[in-house]
């Protein structure tokens, strides 16, 4: 069986999205809706698909299968739950949503349509980020017992745009669009869920009214111990988490590999060839359309890292330790 897919949202991430879909002969892009005229005529032209300034007159008129939803994280809910009502399963950005609530709202909407509900976690598919759980999972390096993840990126670039900068739009800064991806890092290569936090953040951004840096110490569901520093503000650029075992280290750079020492020395691990990550998490929305089983990054799951952000805004606004509910 051939699913159309089609895409709400024109932004720089559709077309991860629609080299993805042009490479699995089960999808069929058939159209992109954007309220920006140029976004969305580019896209047509280079990828072959129709072009929709609303949203609705395409899923209205195409039918597709799958909507595909990379729109500013305020309008994930509505169109999230617009695009269930009509029968789509749904292939949601991250964050999920600007609120617990919200991520609950849109979870009852797609049990209530019998539709498949995926969160884009792509930290799930980056190869290193494979080889390094496999690497915790198989006890090499002895028991792990911390994670430090750093990470810096100047935030506040002409080029991102405005709405980001927003909070009423955005949900927060840099701990809401980038924290997320650490936080979901974090629960991915332990198997676990964060339970406690404590954060603090700054506000010192040229623009808007959202956190420009933040530092988290929190710790997981099996009882590791992790912190997760970012900074927006000028800089050198750096991405890295660093895995500390019993035996030895371990170091994650995104886009580059991972590396592990044993005698004080790190050496790369040989990369394994992997497929483009936008496929991966395509064929596991796939599998659990035909099986009726949630993929790993499930609306559930993507609901927890919902849950640990606002502990981390609530942490930093009351100055105490915030504890998280069990799932």
């Amino acid at each position: 069986m051939e699913y159309r897919v089609a895409l709400v949202g024109g932004g720089i991430i559709s077309r991860n999205h629609l080299d993805a879909i042009a490479q699995l002969p089960e999808l069929a892009g058939v159209a992109v809706a954007d309220p920006n005229l140029d976004k969305r005529l580019a896209l047509a032209s280079q990828y072959g698909v129709r072009a929709y300034k609303d949203y609705r007159e395409m899923i209205e008129r195409e039918k597709p299968d799958i909507a595909v939803i990379a729109v500013p994280h305020h309008l994930h809910k509505e169109c999230a739950i617009w695009c269930l009502s009509q029968g789509c399963h749904i292939l949601l950005e991250k964050p999920m949503a600007l609120s617990v609530q919200e991520c609950d709202e849109i979870i009852d909407a797609a049990a209530r349509a019998g539709m498949a509900l995926m969160v884009g976690h792509t930290q799930h598919y980056l190869p290193a980020n494979i080889q390094a759980r496999r690497l915790i999972r198989g006890g090499q390096l002895g028991k792990l017992i911390a994670i430090q993840d750093t990470r810096h990126l100047y935030y506040y670039r002409d080029e991102r745009p405005g709405w980001f900068f927003e909070k009423m739009k955005s949900g927060g800064g840099i701990m809401m669009n980038l924290g997320a991806h650490s936080i979901d890092k974090i629960q991915f290569l332990t198997g676990s869920r964060v339970s406690r936090i404590s954060a603090d953040l700054t506000f010192y951004g040229t623009k808007g009214d959202v956190e420009g840096s933040g530092v988290v110490f929190l710790k997981t569901t099996s009882g590791l111990a992790a912190t997760i520093v970012q900074s927006g503000y000028e800089g050198v650029s750096g991405d890295r988490t660093e895995l500390i075992f019993t035996q030895g280290m371990a170091r994650l750079s995104p886009g580059k590999g991972l590396w592990v020492s044993r005698d004080g020395q790190y050496e790369q691990v040989e990369p394994e060839d992997q497929e483009d990550p936008f496929v991966l998490q395509f064929r596991d929305l796939l599998e659990a359309i035909r099986s009726g089983v949630d993929p790993e990054s499930s609306g559930i799951y993507a609901r927890s890292v919902i849950a640990a952000i606002e502990a981390v805004y609530r942490s930093a606004e009351e100055g105490v330790e915030q504890f998280l509910e069990p799932e």
